[in-house]
């Protein structure tokens, strides 16, 4: 099962290397990190680099497509190469995924209209402009169509699809190896924060987003 997972400048670390450290260790699975051209690609705080080891033009016919989210999305909403690319792919995938902003890119490029999706709470609202129903789920399924809200929920969306692919107890497994979360606070989404933090993260949202 050939996963592949998308890069670009700017994007958020963790939105690809979570559902990377899960869906990894899926039995047969082959992981490829794909970008317009090879090479390095910083995340958002300039400091990271992940490598893409093949350009879009490599790979063409992956079983699962992740879209990770990230600052650098805003450069890539405009119909282009990577959103045919997209759309080239998504004709033959078994799961099209994405997380955090993610879902925006699968948006533009027409992947997700008439479809419900998640997305970073801060970026729900942009949805609807391109047909898509958002929801503030954590991991939401439609169809071949995964998507995760903020950043560590592509942890979440990559055990949910292991237990789809593999059965709940690989899924097990692989959580049990790797991932007992136990946050010191109980502020990761504007229902469960203070609402002085939310109006203060509101007020900031594009300079959060955009970086």
């Amino acid at each position: 099962m050939q996963i592949a997972i998308l890069l670009y400048e700017r994007l958020t670390a963790l939105d690809a290397i979570g559902p990377y450290q899960v869906l990894s260790r899926l039995p047969g699975a082959e992981v490829v990190f794909t970008a317009v051209r090879t090479g390095p690609v910083r995340d958002d705080t300039g400091a990271l680099s992940l490598v893409a080891d093949a350009g879009l033009e490599q790979v063409q016919s992956p079983d699962m497509l992740v879209v990770p989210g990230g600052p650098g999305q805003f450069a890539l909403m405009d119909d282009g190469p990577l959103h045919a690319w997209l759309r080239a792919v998504d004709a033959s995938t078994t799961w099209t995924t994405s997380v955090c902003t993610g879902s925006l890119i699968l948006a533009a490029a027409g992947i997700l209209r008439g479809r419900r999706a998640a997305s970073h709470w801060l970026a729900l609202d942009e949805l609807p402009a391109y047909g898509v129903e958002p929801t503030g789920e954590r991991v939401v399924f439609d169809g071949k169509y995964v998507t995760a809200a903020g950043v560590s929920s592509g942890i979440d969306m990559g055990l949910a699809l292991a237990g789809r692919i593999a059965g709940d107890a690989t899924a097990q497994a692989i959580q049990l190896g790797e991932y007992d979360p136990q946050p010191p606070y109980d502020a990761g989404s504007p229902t469960k924060a203070p609402q002085e933090i939310v109006a203060l993260l509101r007020s900031h949202s594009r300079f959060i987003l955009e970086g």
